[in-house]
């Protein structure tokens, strides 16, 4: 196509969703309206505790509650117009509504998967640097590694969506899925796309690769370290405050790598957009559940026992809060 027909000539996308029955889609909205609230209301909750409560000021905590704000923002993203449309006729988004969804969505997806190898790394320093851990996991470089993954997100999805709406969109404008996601909006390309998959698939290897990688180092590590322990109840205390890690991340990796580390010969339209459900819903109702509510300290914050010394104990290893002063 000529350089100056590269441009796009559709105003507006039809998102088809889950369902065009009416009785499924009323079934599909009330499922999916609940699903929302609960992520709404655990990670809200988590968010608060970590904010209000000085005992959970520490790095791990820290960490959790930027992981709490982002599944909040990055289903807030996608869900409520999936429920919008569910209960309307008009299933439409602009075309730059679509590119401000693409981008925001990819944004806070990129944001959490460098997130969860900071968390891994966090985890490593108490447990195999428990004496050095206030030092290395300081206060600042605590804010400096979060605001990286924040900034890191935003930059790569910037090229992320950049490769993908520069091809002309100038025909159908029916997307099979329920947002505007990479791979579905390409199928609807006007022009040759393997360029363009090639870029998605190398950017996806190495966004998915390398935080895996990362955290794989640091898991040989901590495992190493928790086998070193002498007791069986420091064992068990080190290994179960990994293991919650472990489970989210291969669920939210696994997912994601399935949409965008393969050949577009491959994508299935049907089956893909409940792989993007999984990894965009369903992991960031696991999180609170997982992450948080299970744990002790967690628990201590939601039945407000004032007066008690907070708890120092994490990963079997006593470590020293950053302040007691509300708020970060």
């Amino acid at each position: 196509m000529h350089p100056q027909q590269n441009r796009s000539s559709v105003s507006e996308f039809i998102l088809l969703g889950f369902s065009n029955q009416p009785h499924t889609q009323l079934l599909l909205f009330v499922v999916f309206l609940a699903i929302y609230l609960v992520i709404l209301f655990g990670n809200s909750l988590i968010f608060s505790l970590i904010r209000i409560d000085s005992c959970l000021h520490t790095p791990m905590y820290f960490f959790l509650a930027n992981l709490s704000f982002l599944d909040i923002s990055y289903t807030t993203t996608t869900v409520p117009q999936m429920l919008l449309h569910l209960l309307s006729k008009k299933k439409s988004i602009s075309y730059a509504g679509c590119i401000a969804q693409m981008y925001i969505f990819l944004s806070l997806g990129i944001t959490e998967c460098i997130l969860y190898a900071v968390m891994a790394y966090d985890r490593y320093v108490a447990i195999c640097h428990p004496l050095h851990y206030t030092l290395i996991m300081s206060r600042s470089v605590c804010v400096k590694m979060a605001t990286s993954s924040w900034v890191g997100g935003f930059l790569f999805a910037m090229v992320h969506t950049g490769v993908t709406m520069r091809l002309p969109y100038c025909g159908p404008n029916e997307i099979n899925h329920f947002f505007c996601e990479v791979p579905a909006i390409l199928k609807l390309a006007c022009a040759d796309t393997r360029v363009t998959e090639a870029v998605v698939f190398v950017m996806g290897v190495i966004l998915l690769m390398t935080p895996v990688f990362l955290i794989l180092v640091s898991y040989i590590f901590i495992l190493t370290a928790i086998l070193r322990i002498s007791s069986a109840e420091g064992r068990f205390k080190a290994f179960s405050t990994c293991t919650a890690h472990i489970i989210t991340v291969t669920l939210f990796y696994g997912a994601a790598m399935f949409m965008y580390m393969r050949p577009a010969s491959s994508y299935s339209p049907e089956r893909d957009k409940y792989f993007s459900f999984f990894y965009n819903v369903v992991s960031a109702i696991l999180n609170p559940l997982i992450y948080s509510l299970r744990n002790k300290d967690v628990k201590g914050a939601l039945v407000k026992l004032m007066g008690k010394k907070c708890p120092l104990n994490q990963g079997g290893r006593r470590i020293v809060l950053w302040y007691r002063t509300p708020g970060f």
